[in-house]
């Protein structure tokens, strides 16, 4: 290969290789949010590389402006249930729980006391 040739890049290779630096950057949170047991394991993420060409009025110089993102799968919702009601005279929130308070399960804990939300009671 001589130098003429060796001097011909690919337009990824340009600005000194911040394009492909861009791209590389964006990989690992793709990767990362594939591998969060929070998102959707199935779901697909994108990687947008963007490039605009905006030439001077002579069409002699062309600005070249180069835009990387990536687009994530956000965490899956976190689902509950409370069960509510008027307790004493009071209305009350409490966290439902897989098993009854003080039961234990297979694997010999014991579930724990559900919590009671918080509420602001009408004065």
């Amino acid at each position: 290969m001589n130098r003429e040739e060796s001097m011909v890049k690919s337009m990824l290779d340009m600005a000194n290789g911040a394009i492909k630096e861009r791209v590389d950057i964006e990989m690992p949170k793709i990767i990362k949010n594939i591998l969060d047991v929070n998102t959707n394991p199935t779901k697909p993420r994108k990687l947008q590389l963007n490039l605009t060409f905006t030439p001077d009025a002579q069409r002699e110089v062309v600005a070249v402006r180069c835009e990387v993102k990536s687009t994530l799968q956000a965490s899956n919702p976190v689902a509950m249930s409370l069960f509510i009601g008027e307790f004493a005279g009071k209305i009350q929130a409490v966290e439902m729980k897989p098993q009854v308070p003080g039961q234990m399960d297979m694997y010999g804990n014991e579930e724990e006391q559900p919590a009671q939300l918080r509420l602001v009671q009408d004065l």
